[in-house]
């Protein structure tokens, strides 16, 4: 059976309610590196599991949802994403970080949800980041917070593009560790990044930011 509860990022927590003993050693897994944690869940010891959950929803929930763009769809996945690692956690050979593996995990199972659907290249959301000429003080204001306007712009350009941005400035991954995620070339990474760039400064200067 699985513990379904919504957690402040409005993810799903998917491990089993009833687990069998750990057949780990007893250490304290909060201080544990994410290998050894990946140890620890293989072996079935749900407390890593929850663990590894606290540590890495978060950023991984963030990630999705920058893809589907639908935060009821992001939970879903979420659940599913954790409960892949609860069930092949003995699968990961080190050959990556688990972060790394992780995201690939939650890449592919975004990217399947949206092949199921209609592809919209303009959506709400988005369309609210242009500024309207008759705009009151207020909501134009409120437009040109910083923060606010990045994320926007973000969701208008291409999911491959955006997805190189995410991975890179928001997680911190490498050329390399981009590469492995999206499954591309090094060389086409840069490319990506280069002209996601572009687009992102193009759309930053029209919402009226000249730089960051």
């Amino acid at each position: 059976m699985l513990t379904k509860s919504k957690g402040i990022a409005g993810t799903v927590q998917a491990v089993p309610t009833t687990a069998g003993p750990s057949r780990t050693p007893a250490v304290r897994p909060q201080a544990s590196s994410d290998e050894v944690l990946m140890e620890r869940i293989a072996c079935g010891d749900r407390l890593a599991m929850e663990v590894f959950y606290a540590r890495h929803h978060v950023r991984v929930f963030r990630f999705v949802q920058r893809l589907v763009q639908d935060q009821s769809t992001t939970e879903d996945l979420i659940s599913e994403v954790f409960l892949e690692v609860w069930r092949h956690a003995d699968r990961f050979e080190g050959r990556s970080t688990v972060s790394t593996w992780v995201l690939g995990i939650a890449r592919f199972k975004a990217l399947s949800t949206l092949r199921r659907r209609p592809v919209e290249s303009w959506d709400e959301q988005t369309a609210r980041a242009i500024e309207d000429p008759a705009d009151n003080p207020a909501t134009a204001l409120e437009k040109k917070d910083t923060s606010t306007v990045i994320r926007r712009c973000l969701t208008a350009l291409p999911a491959r593009h955006r997805e190189i941005i995410d991975l890179a400035y928001y997680h911190g991954k490498s050329l390399d560790e981009v590469a492995e995620i999206v499954g591309i070339p090094k060389n086409t990474v840069k490319t990506r990044m280069l002209r996601a760039r572009t687009r992102l400064a193009g759309l930053l200067r029209g919402a009226g930011i000249e730089r960051i």
